[in-house]
């Protein structure tokens, strides 16, 4: 299903999922399962699937799986534009080599951090971008200062826009105010939503995407809250985006992916467990997604 955001010209547009990555009880990875999952949520009105991303677990993956996971991605999407890797590493040369794996494999676009095991500097932050860059797949910068401890400010931006072409940010900070200071900084800078308890404030801020979370275990509700905020349409969205606040919210916690996961389980999408060093929810959190998912349901949300 084709949404009116999603185009191939800019294929980082829209509602481009950050997939949990399926893992049987084994922890091995069920790749069947996942590529029954991506063809479902574009199915469900998604635009695309990020693979390897945080919540894909990339940093846990051997080599050969975390290949695997973009070929299957690209194969279950059926256009590879519809698949933006995570190429994140400890530094360049390892993030190049994935983001050429990634243009042999057909992708359209790549999300990459600032190097992800360095404080790097603005003068290290500019080598980063522009090395990876260099491949000439378009490139998505992806800011979260609260992991990574390197800021991707809004001026920052405009010299990596400037510096090295990326075409977008996922924005995770969680300052919704530097929306307006990255239209004015870089207007030629696409602004995609990089938290979901965020949606609702980026959507009327200018974001022309959502890298998202919680339409791996609702699809369908999820895109039709981004699709009214991103119109403005608020009648339609604030009730939507209320209703599903307590499961979005979880998207900005530590246990983000087990969160996700469980509430697929529970919506009858196999997400399984997660691989260390991430581990089961405590009983208390469990309970809490199990609350807000069961309520979510109950609601008619899908």
């Amino acid at each position: 299903m084709t949404t009116a955001t999603w185009n191939p010209e800019r294929p980082w547009r829209g509602i481009m999922v950050a997939t949990a990555l399926p893992l049987r009880d084994d922890l091995s990875v069920d790749h069947d399962a996942y590529a029954e999952h991506v063809a479902r949520l574009i199915a469900h009105g998604c635009d695309g699937v990020v693979p390897n991303g945080s919540l894909g677990e990339y940093q846990t993956l051997t080599d050969d799986e975390r290949a695997r996971v973009v070929r299957t991605a690209v194969e279950a999407a059926g256009d590879g534009a519809r698949v933006m890797p995570g190429v994140s590493a400890y530094g360049s040369a390892e993030a190049r080599r994935w983001t050429e794996q990634a243009a042999e494999a057909g992708c359209g676009s790549v999300l990459l951090l600032p190097p992800n095991a360095y404080r790097a500097d603005e003068r290290a932050v500019l080598a980063h971008y522009r090395d990876v860059a260099d491949v000439g797949l378009p490139v998505i910068a992806y800011n979260n200062p609260i992991d990574t401890k390197v800021d991707l400010t809004p001026a920052l931006l405009a010299r990596l826009h400037a510096d090295s072409g990326i075409v977008a940010v996922k924005e995770f900070s969680g300052d919704v105010r530097r929306a307006y200071e990255i239209a004015e900084l870089v207007p030629g800078l696409d602004l995609l939503i990089g938290a979901d308890d965020v949606l609702l404030e980026l959507a009327t801020a200018g974001a022309v995407g959502w890298i998202a979370g919680y339409p791996n275990a609702f699809p369908a509700d999820c895109a039709a809250l981004y699709h009214a905020a991103v119109r403005g349409d608020l009648a339609t969205a604030l009730p939507l985006y209320r209703s599903l606040h307590p499961l979005l919210r979880w998207d900005s916690r530590t246990e983000f992916v087990q969160a996700i996961k469980f509430s697929m389980d529970l919506t009858g999408r196999r997400g399984g467990p997660s691989r260390p060093p991430r581990l089961p929810l405590t009983a208390e959190s469990r309970a809490a997604v199990r609350t807000a998912t069961e309520k979510a349901l109950a609601d008619g949300h899908h």
